[in-house]
């Protein structure tokens, strides 16, 4: 039974919960890490660790993403972001550098304003097809990621492009984006349409997860997370109960179609392997990585990073801040070190596959889909 509670006469809410209210509890025999597998596959692919790279040109760059294919992970480019409508991607990231360089958080409005300038430009389409090939090119699973708006458009592109995965992500998805401009987007029948998987989101209810699962989509995204600042929308996902929410989505589609399968991928600002163990224990697949990954030397932001709603051109959400995430270490790793250390931080934010693989054993798990059994209690 769902916990209501009385804000006001006449008005209930739902009590719900965050990551941080929530513990994991060890409850069976432990096990040696050595023995813990964390591989992650969707669809046809797989990948070493149950991590995706969040979309935004801070911590997604051609060479930082190749990376990070390279370590197993799955890496996606924004195909409506700055490395497809500059040439010289990291020269126009420098100017939103230069517009914070120095200043408070507060004062870093100045990095918008570049950021709305940068995406004035067209897409060029012929340069967002070499980025995919660069990508390809690599070795890597190749996606990107376009939002509901510009779908219908630059999906073709992708997808001649070569592209393996498409993702669709927004502050919230629907399954059909209504536009009283346009010709609405019919997800159903726009996934059908295509021979690429889809992973679409965000959502942060069972009902919105249940319908996209429905739509045919190989994975759902939970929560505006790291694309949308709460302060602008009001939107703050208590993500623990919004993915446990469609983890139960995934159950009931599970059983109403006799057996497919759609993953759950939780993003939000994950910082430490605590949080990712966290979120795969309350029923996530996945989780995609954000400000952690803009601490790597790797990635193109060298510190700063920005959710891609940051350059919205008349209301942005976000705003371009210093990716301090109080790790005891130096704040630019490698990105390697970040994902498998060595490290001499005590605090999960660096080495953590390693940090994951190690809470897994202490529950006595060896893979990512039982340890989503592991009990949990509420602080």
């Amino acid at each position: 039974m769902r916990d209501m509670v009385e804000i006001g006469i006449g008005r209930e809410a739902r009590r719900t919960y965050d990551l941080e209210q929530i513990s994991i509890v060890p409850s069976r025999r432990t096990r040696s890490s050595k023995d813990v597998d964390t591989r992650w596959k969707i669809d046809a692919y797989e990948f070493g660790f149950p991590l995706m790279m969040h979309p935004t040109d801070s911590i997604s760059g051609p060479e930082s993403a190749a990376e990070f294919a390279r370590l197993g992970g799955l890496a996606v480019l924004n195909a409506e972001g700055i490395w497809a409508r500059h040439e010289d991607g990291d020269a126009a990231i420098g100017e939103v550098l230069d517009a914070v360089s120095g200043a408070e958080w507060q004062l870093n409005s100045a990095g918008n304003e570049v950021l709305q300038k940068l995406h004035a430009a067209p897409i060029d389409e012929e340069l967002l097809v070499r980025r995919i090939a660069e990508l390809r090119e690599s070795g890597a699973v190749t996606a990107a990621r376009v939002s509901p708006q510009r779908a219908r458009e630059l999906t073709p592109v992708l997808v001649k492009a070569g592209i393996d995965l498409l993702i669709i992500q927004g502050t919230l998805i629907s399954a059909e984006h209504v536009t009283s401009d346009g010709e609405p987007l019919n997800l159903k029948d726009f996934i059908g349409s295509l021979d690429v998987p889809v992973i679409v989101g965000g959502v942060c209810d069972y009902r919105t997860a249940l319908h996209l699962m429905r739509t045919g989509a190989a994975g759902v995204i939970v929560g505006p997370g790291t694309t949308t600042s709460p302060e602008a929308l009001g939107l703050d996902v208590p993500m623990a109960t919004a993915i446990a929410d469609a983890a139960a989505a995934r159950r009931d589609y599970l059983d109403e179609t006799g057996g497919r399968y759609v993953h759950v991928i939780a993003d939000a600002a994950f910082d430490s392997a605590g949080d990712i163990a966290k979120a795969i224990a309350c029923g996530a697949d996945a989780v995609a990585l954000s400000r952690v990954l803009a601490t790597t030397t790797e990635a193109p932001g060298k510190g700063w990073h920005w959710p891609s709603a940051a350059a919205h051109p008349k209301y942005p959400r976000g705003y371009v801040e210093f990716a301090d995430v109080d790790a005891d270490t130096d704040p630019a790793v490698p990105m390697e070190q970040l994902l498998f250390g060595p490290t001499s931080d005590p605090f999960g934010k660096r080495n953590i596959v390693g940090g994951l693989r190690r809470v897994m054993a202490k529950c006595g798990f060896t893979d990512v889909k039982s340890f989503q059994r592991v009990e949990l209690t509420v602080r």
